[in-house]
């Protein structure tokens, strides 16, 4: 048995399928691990979705940015981006069933050694506490009739750092916003959002989420991606695979057994690389 840890799909099925090929993934025998962002802007979110849900518990799966908003366009809410492709599974006749799917799905996993999230943790975070704080909101997702009231007051980059005694909205907020939208924080956890270049363009005061001296989370390697101008990095305690497929790069995989890199190219023309 093997796992595969894959990076952001974006709707990119086709070059999954060649991944997957590349790998002589078995489904039967092997498992993948999905850093998030399944969905958007590629050109077969829909097949993707299908696909990943298709494979049950052969697939482990966590929540980026993208996905909630899908989410959040599926209930009429939010507004819906120049660069959305998500129409297809909007009209689709099972999307009810995929968006009840998708609200299944955790922020965070921890499995032995490695622990996956689609953006990062803040610096104070143990990763007992992350998966702790990632349960807080599965539980917000998965009220009945009441999950939309969370949805309402999920995005938004206030409060911008984690404090233990926060309640509420921002509470789940700052939840969200480090695991699935972080790239740079300060050394003390405050939050960047609007940056997305390479590590080394950092604003002033801040850095990688995952360079913070002593970080809580230093216990387990982190599997992540969402940082596509970051591209693959694979560190001791960090495993970065957002490889840019959606915007002409490459769709990566490392199998976690023995880290050894996958790559295939992107079928999508070249373009700027953002998130």
């Amino acid at each position: 048995m093997a796992t595969y840890a894959i990076g952001d799909l974006q709707g990119c099925h086709a070059e999954l399928q060649d991944l997957l090929a590349l790998t002589g993934f078995n489904s039967q025998r092997d498992r993948l691990w999905l850093v998030g962002d399944l969905v958007n802007r590629g050109p077969a979110s829909l097949e993707v979705l299908r696909f990943v849900k298709g494979l049950g518990d052969r697939a482990t799966v966590v929540l980026g940015n993208h996905d909630l908003h899908l989410v959040l366009r599926a209930e009429g809410l939010g507004r819906e981006s120049k660069d959305d492709t998500l129409a297809p599974i909007l009209v689709a006749p099972d999307c009810d069933e995929l968006m009840a799917w998708l609200r299944s799905l955790p922020l965070f996993h921890v499995e032995g050694e490695y622990a996956m999230v689609h953006a990062g943790l803040l610096p104070q975070w143990s990763v007992a506490q992350a998966l702790a704080l990632s349960g807080e909101v599965s539980a917000a997702l998965s009220k009945k009739k009441k999950y939309t009231d969370f949805l309402e007051n999920m995005w938004g980059s206030k409060p911008d750092r984690w404090q233990d005694d926060l309640e509420g909205w921002d509470r789940l907020r700052v939840i969200v916003n480090a695991m699935t939208r972080m790239r740079f924080c300060s050394a003390d956890g405050v939050m960047e959002f609007h940056a997305k270049g390479k590590p080394e363009n950092a604003p002033s005061g801040y850095m990688p989420w995952f360079a913070v001296p002593q970080r809580a989370s230093l216990t387990h390697t982190l599997v992540c991606g969402h940082w596509s101008a970051l591209g693959l990095r694979m560190e001791e305690k960090l495993l970065a695979l957002d490889t840019g497929c959606l915007w002409g790069g490459q769709l990566t995989a490392v199998r976690l057994e023995d880290r050894r890199v996958f790559q295939v190219p992107s079928r999508q023309p070249p373009g700027t690389w953002a998130d």
